[in-house]
């Protein structure tokens, strides 16, 4: 091939190139799409894009707070529909339930998990449907450190309420704390204890075992006492099958972050071994079973010696 054409067909490859690099060059900022990709940017086209987006955006979001387990936390039907204010327990049965309710927290609930993984104990919590909707994260830590959960309602309201008022709040608890959890309790403590407002009364058609205590700290007290006095409050009044009520949630309980270790540690010192609500009624209807074993009713017409 000559020089002369060498060159010409140089000179058309080049142009061609050029050509090529325009008409991509031009495609791309006639289309943001193009250009956009190139970059990595992906945006919907449309309303209906947008919103197709946000439901996979959302369905993302369920998935980061999916139950961490799938368990029933039941109760022996004995204690379904019924009102419990403590274990009823044998004299060296010495054991005792921690309690914690209003919770989960993003702060304090956090600092008392660490405080019963160190000393390896398991608590009952009793959680606000409305405080597991914020902090679903920390109620799923709760149950993946292998604590129990309870009913604690919806809004935390002393008010009386109807029926569906009653259904409603409780009903709607239990479902956030299985869809969030994975557990399904069987659990309910009435904010502030009370027993006539309706909420109780809907607990019981349930079967929930209603959920008291026989001693607390205080630190739930409008003027909450100090470190010291939370701590004496309970570790005075222990007994076997105590159940003590503490707070996690509801206000600052700094306090009550304070009291545990020391709590634990003297009711560790008197020989008490720490159980879930759960596990104590478990006991307590297993010594009741045992009883009755060893002492069957004698009918009327039946000799005690036969």
């Amino acid at each position: 091939m000559s020089t002369r054409k060498l060159s010409w067909l140089q000179k058309l490859i080049i142009i061609t190139l050029i050509t090529g690099a325009s008409s991509l060059g031009i495609s791309l900022l006639l289309t943001t799409s193009g250009f956009e990709h190139l970059l990595g940017i992906v945006k919907p086209k449309s309303e209906s894009a947008k919103a197709s987006q946000n439901k996979l955006m959302s369905a993302s979001a369920q998935q980061n707070i999916s139950p961490a387990t799938d368990q029933m936390n039941e109760v022996p039907k004995s204690f379904q529909g019924t009102i419990v204010y403590q274990g009823k327990l044998k004299a060296n049965e010495k054991v005792i339930a921690l309690t914690f309710d209003d919770g989960p927290g993003p702060k304090n609930t956090a600092q008392i998990l660490e405080i019963l993984k160190k000393n390896d104990i398991k608590a009952t919590f009793f959680m606000i449907g409305e405080m597991v909707k914020y902090f679903p994260q920390v109620a799923k830590q709760v149950a993946a450190d292998g604590h129990v959960i309870g009913n604690h309602t919806w809004h935390h309201w002393y008010r009386r309420m109807d029926v569906a008022t009653a259904a409603s709040e409780i009903d709607r608890t239990a479902e956030i704390i299985y869809k969030t959890t994975g557990e399904k309790t069987t659990l309910f403590r009435p904010p502030g204890g009370f027993l006539n407002n309706g909420l109780v009364k809907y607990a019981e058609n349930e079967k929930y075992a209603v959920m008291m205590w026989s001693e607390e700290s205080g630190d739930a007290e409008r003027r909450s006492p100090q470190v010291p006095m939370l701590i004496k409050n309970v570790l005075k009044y222990a007994k076997p099958g105590a159940i003590v009520l503490m707070h996690d949630g509801g206000g600052n309980r700094s306090k009550s972050v304070k009291a545990l270790p020391e709590i634990i540690a003297g009711l560790k010192s008197q020989g008490y071994r720490f159980v879930t609500i759960p596990q104590l009624l478990e006991m307590q209807a297993q010594e009741q079973h045992l009883a009755e074993v060893a002492s069957p009713m004698v009918t009327r017409d039946e000799h005690p010696n036969n």
